[in-house]
């Protein structure tokens, strides 16, 4: 594959044009993490400060591997099994634990998509059913849960998933969740009926749309009281926070989840491409935008939150003005929002007894600021609520929540080429059975996995995937595979493949950081990641009604059986990895074994074949 020549590789489908392949491209790696994960990693880690450890771990981390899959993916023509097993067999396992991995994210992540559709189906109403409390069942008053805490978090928790106390306690299917699993698979699926040929289609949709509803949400948030308050609040660098080693180890996972990379859908999309494409310009490019779209994204969503901390606090500035106003027994309009703090000072110089005897509000702006939340946290609840104080809440939610599944889509795309990729790399379907049917079997068989997190102990399932599932195997998976096209495949090779497919050789800087920088850092980021999770017991938080300090919510330990679980979902994926390379080892060792014992005395092969040799020779 080193030489200048065509790989001779059987016919494969190709992308209609260039742009379809990046749009593709930057639809996988640009998902919904890029809203409501990176912005969190922003607000705790510094504000702006965070950028440098950020931007550090894309140049050294994230490109490098980046382009390497790309590159690698387009000169081999295949999918990531076929791929690691044309460098050596015994890689084999390094594209089934890509395939794995795969679809054990398929499963909750298009679990996401579920909860987005049934809060989009809920979007039409008006008023929002998330913007006020329901009844009680004797409609005396309203529901005790939803008063304790706020109507968003009674609809997330109790309308949406009508969630258990612990994990332990699984509950029943919800029937409203599997309807709307069930509809989020149908549509990848019809989405997929064509391969790329259809899917290629539908990205001009979901990745465009996004950035189209971004710029609007942008126009209107920087136009709402309070947003400059968010911005600033989410830039101003605390540069003490980068003596943190968790923000440079949060820093390096962030990016490396963000691109995408050692899913294997990369290395599919980029087998589609003809030979000689520009793979260094798509690589940069795709992670440029990617980390652009993280920041892009970070501005309306902190401006909506500064929105949403200025109207909480102008609320309970203006709770307390009434009851300082009905205890002193001043006129209206005598303490206004304005002289609000010098009233309060001036009472508490002339009358603090009677002050403290005011059940008053503590109202700080930094306050409300630093209710912080990522996730599910971010979009089902703070930002459902931001969104009710807006003008128009229906629209806005109808955007957001149409954005969000878009953004989840062109994600799932890339994830579930991951998977039917490498079944074709293994010919363990038919050829004459249609690409159709293996997308339907494999969306069919993954719909019914994913039942569990329909279950009211779903959402604990859901974040222990998202926690483990894709961290410490996709590290391992990328370290491989940097390791295998570098060391076993050779420098060299791959330079020249590069040459072949780009008409340069990689610089310096590419080699620097494939052969020494990239492996390092992902070694580090490995190690440290699996040191700082052994030194705790995992804990998760729990919504319980019964809670003393409901509604907070509760921290409680894993049980040994769910910390099992997490144990075999961070090992069993790489298992193929070492597995695939014993089984290599030993049908090796036996075919040579074999071969020994051929060779008896009365067997004149080895002659024939000497002779046969010298003959040609004479020729």
């Amino acid at each position: 594959m080193g030489k200048a020549e065509d790989s001779g590789v059987e016919e494969r489908p190709q992308w209609d044009n260039k742009v379809q392949y990046l749009l593709t491209c930057i639809g996988f790696a640009v998902g919904i993490g890029n809203v409501w994960r990176f912005p969190y990693l922003c607000q705790i880690y510094g504000g702006g400060a965070f950028l440098i450890p950020y931007l550090i771990a894309l140049v050294f981390e994230g490109l490098p591997l980046l382009y390497l899959e790309l590159a690698i993916g387009q000169r081999f023509r295949m999918g990531s099994i076929g791929v690691w097993n044309s460098i050596s067999p015994l890689l084999g396992g390094v594209g089934i634990a890509s395939m794995l991995v795969s679809l054990l994210v398929c499963m909750f992540y298009n679990t996401l998509l579920a909860w987005v559709l049934w809060y989009l189906f809920h979007s039409f109403q008006n008023p929002l059913p998330w913007s006020q409390c329901p009844l009680n069942d004797n409609l005396t008053g309203y529901n005790t849960e939803c008063v304790k805490s706020t109507p968003a978090n009674y609809f997330w928790y109790r309308e949406t998933l009508n969630i258990t106390p612990d994990i332990e306690t699984s509950g029943s299917l919800h029937w409203w969740l599997v309807i709307c699993l069930a509809s989020a698979w149908c549509v990848v699926y019809v989405c997929f009926i064509k391969g790329i040929e259809s899917m290629g289609k539908v990205v001009y949709v979901t990745a465009i749309f996004p950035y189209l509803v971004l710029t609007i949400f942008l126009i209107r948030a920087l136009t709402l009281p309070g947003a400059t308050v968010g911005l600033v609040y989410l830039f101003t660098p605390d540069w003490e926070i980068l003596k943190n080693p968790q923000v440079w180890l949060d820093a390096a996972t962030q990016i490396f989840f963000s691109l995408s990379v050692a899913f294997g859908g990369l290395i599919a999309f980029s087998s589609y491409n003809p030979e000689r494409n520009n793979c260094e310009m798509d690589a940069i490019l795709v992670g440029v935008i990617n980390s652009a779209t993280s920041l892009y994204g970070a501005i309306p969503i902190f401006s909506i939150l500064g929105f949403k901390a200025n109207t909480a606090y102008n609320s309970c500035v203006k709770e307390n003005i009434l009851a300082l106003t009905n205890h002193f027994e001043f006129s209206d309009q005598n303490i206004t929002a304005e002289n609000y703090d010098h009233w309060l000072e001036y009472l508490n110089r002339t009358s603090p007894g009677e002050v403290a005897g005011v059940d008053l509000r503590l109202c700080d702006l930094q306050t409300f600021l630093d209710q912080s939340a990522s996730g599910t946290g971010l979009a089902f609840i703070v930002f459902s609520e931001a969104v009710v104080s807006m003008p128009g809440a229906q629209i806005w939610a109808i955007l957001f929540f149409t954005m969000l599944f878009s953004l989840g889509l062109s994600s799932m795309f890339g994830n579930l080429e991951g998977v039917l990729a490498p079944i074709k790399d293994l010919k363990l379907v038919p050829t004459w059975i249609p690409d159709g049917l293996v997308a339907a079997v494999i969306c069919l068989i993954a719909f019914l996995m994913a039942l569990i997190f329909t279950m009211g102990s779903g959402n604990y399932w859901v974040e222990i995937f998202n926690s483990y599932v894709g961290s410490v195997p996709l590290l391992i998976v990328a370290f491989f595979e940097i390791i295998a096209v570098i060391y076993i495949y050779g420098m060299k090779n791959f330079s020249e493949d590069i040459y072949f497919m780009t008409g340069k050789k990689p610089n310096i800087f590419w080699k620097a950081c494939w052969m020494v920088i990239s492996p390092l850092m992902l070694l580090v980021v490995l190690i440290t990641y699996v040191v700082v999770q052994a030194q705790k017991h995992p804990t998760y938080p729990t919504w319980n009604p019964a809670y003393e300090l409901f509604p907070k919510t509760e921290v409680k330990p894993y049980p040994d059986w769910v910390f099992a679980i997490i144990i075999l979902l961070s090992v069993i994926p790489v298992l193929p990895i070492p597995l695939v390379a014993l089984y290599q080892l030993i049908c090796c060792r036996m075919k040579k074994s074999s071969a020994h014992t051929d060779l008896s005395p009365s067997c004149n092969d080895g002659f024939e074949v000497e002779t046969q040799q010298q003959t040609n020779q004479r020729a």
